[in-house]
This record gives structure tokens, sequence and C-alpha cells, in this order.
């Protein structure tokens, strides 16, 4: 059993991770916002440490699982209606975020936080600037 300063370094970091992913949804009022992706994020690790410590030598049998599980709770978050489709981006925010959970639950620091770093840049810098392509060249979204 890992001592309680690690399991709290662990489901901290997962936390924290959901916690912007769900602050950038929720200031775009998107589903799927804080609570959400701060749950989504501790219950990945929480997860994956049971998985680790349960059957060390075969860890991908629950973490298959959380895959499926998180597969389930991103398509509730896409809606069609009118002929498009929206929350694609919500969706792949919930299935990032349970992959930053995993990482964190299985003490991947470092993966957890680059990979993190990478998803909110992309939330932060890349949708204003579809946005602005959108809006200049008059795209339509499908």
């Amino acid at each position: 059993m890992l001592p309680d300063v690690e399991l709290i370094k662990r489901i901290a970091l997962a936390a924290a991770l959901g916690g912007v992913l769900g602050a950038d949804r929720e200031l775009r009022r998107k589903s799927a916002g804080f609570r959400t992706n701060i749950l989504i994020g501790v219950g990945c690790a929480v997860f994956t440490i049971v998985s680790t410590t349960l059957s060390p030598e075969n860890p991908d049998r629950i973490a298959a699982q959380i895959v499926t599980g998180v597969g389930f709770l991103g398509a509730g978050t896409i809606l069609r209606g009118r002929g498009n489709v929206q929350g694609l981006t919500t969706a792949a925010t919930v299935w990032v975020n349970a992959a930053l959970g995993m990482a964190a639950g299985a003490g991947q620091y470092h993966l957890a936080m680059i990979g993190g770093a990478i998803t909110i840049a992309v939330l932060a810098i890349l949708g204003p600037l579809e946005s602005k392509f959108e809006r200049e060249i008059g795209l339509k979204r499908n």
C-alpha cells in the first residue's frame, strides 16, 4: 500500500488538473464543468491506484474499464440538434481528463503535468483562434 502522502499527491494532482480543465468548460458555459471534471480526475486516479494495488502484475484490467466508463460520460456531453453536433470539445476534454487522472494515479506526475499543460493551451488558445477564423472566413461548423 502506498503511503498516505503519496496517495494525497496523486489524487490532488488529478483533482487540480481536472479543476483547471473544468474551469475552462465552466467559463465557456459548457456541460461537464468544474465539479464534474474534478470528480472525473479523482475517480480515474483512485481507480488507477486501486488497480495497481490489487493487481500489480495486471493493472490494465481496471484501466480498460475506466476508458469505457469515461466514453459513456463523454457521449452524454454531445448534443445533436437542428443539423449540427455540439459538445465534442467537452467530450474530448472529459476523455483527456481521464487520461490525466490515470497518469496522476499511476504516479506519472511529469506525464500528467505535461499533458495537462498542453490540453489547457489547446483549450485556451485554439478555441478563441478557431472562433476568429470562423468569423473572418465565414465558416460554418457542422
